[in-house]
């Protein structure tokens, strides 16, 4: 099967069980194959753990789902290690995480301290208990959802668990039309767990190789440079990109030029992505003269004021 083939069955295989969402589909297929992480924030009800589950039913991989609440414990995720009296061997017991696709149900309903838990692993792809270090196995990535923290019983995710994700996506209300189709499609619903895979882990990894092999010119790494050093400027940004976010981006971009067929990457891939892998990194000053705007109209007014290079 072709990359476009390949690409387009994962799609439709989603969209048995999701009714609409291709933007937010494409973006999960996006962040995979930039093997990077994925934050799904919006209100209940509008389909995060579906898109999420149904992504990682389309794939021929390891799945676990970790439902995140305040009880959950770091050891919970991560795994935990036991000593023998007698032979004195320690043996490794692996939590949830070491598998291929991690599926982080509403993890800003746990403790800041167990959400931590997943610094390590989502930056490094490793796990270390006990002083020991143990290795996820490849491909590897986060799918985390969570309710925006104006609701009960919420924790909000620190800047630096925030910036181990690669995008952030809002699935929003269906309109009528899609509202009308979903109550149909649920008189005789199809169950994530009906899902079968149709990409296999090395279909998975092919993708990725390719991915890296896109190509990124001078005249758009500095385009990227720019972007980030406006976010630093600009007066109601109070904490700017870093540059694991200006890395992310180029990631990003590389992953979209891989999805529509070419070998390098155009500054409009980078503006294209410029919101879904930015915004939730980005810390809004809460006394900013900008009223009138909120974050994102901020973010896009900043991108446009950055001149686009002319690539040949």
């Amino acid at each position: 099967m072709d990359k476009s083939a390949l690409i387009d069955a994962i799609r439709q295989n989603i969209g048995h069980v999701l009714i609409g969402k291709p933007e937010q589909v494409d973006l999960m297929l996006l962040a995979l194959l930039a093997k990077g992480h994925v934050l799904v924030e919006d209100v209940p009800g509008v389909g995060k753990t579906t898109l999420a589950a149904a992504f990682a039913k389309s794939l021929d991989l390891d799945f676990q789902r970790i439902q995140f609440t305040p009880d959950v414990l770091p050891s919970d995720i991560t795994g935990y290690s036991t000593l023998a009296i007698d032979s004195g061997i320690q043996t490794f017991h692996p939590g949830p995480v070491m598998t291929h696709i991690v599926l982080a149900d509403e993890i800003n309903r746990c403790s800041p301290k167990t959400q931590s838990s997943l610094l390590e692993v989502m930056e490094e792809r490793q796990v270390t208990v006990d002083g020991k270090t143990h290795p996820v196995p490849e491909p590897f990535m986060v799918l985390a959802t969570q309710n925006p923290i104006e609701f009960a019983g919420t924790y909000p995710l620190p800047e630096s668990q925030m910036d181990r994700f690669l995008l952030q996506i809002n699935l929003g209300y269906p309109d009528q039309k899609e509202e009308v189709h979903i109550l149909s499609h649920h008189l005789k619903p199809v169950r994530v767990e009906q899902l079968s895979a149709v990409a296999s882990r090395k279909d998975i990894e092919a993708l990725q190789q390719e991915t890296d092999d896109i190509n990124v010119l001078g005249p758009v790494l500095e385009y990227i440079a720019k972007i980030a050093q406006k976010t630093r400027e600009h007066e109601a940004i109070a904490l700017g990109m870093s540059p694991r976010a200006s890395i992310a981006l180029m990631r990003a971009a590389r992953a979209r030029a891989c999805m529509l067929g070419r070998s390098f990457v155009l500054p409009d891939d980078v503006r294209h992505l410029a919101v879904p892998c930015l915004l939730h990194r980005l810390v809004f000053r809460s006394d900013s003269l900008r009223q009138d705007l909120d974050n994102r109209q901020i973010l896009l007014e900043l991108i446009h004021k950055v001149p686009v290079p002319a690539v040949s």
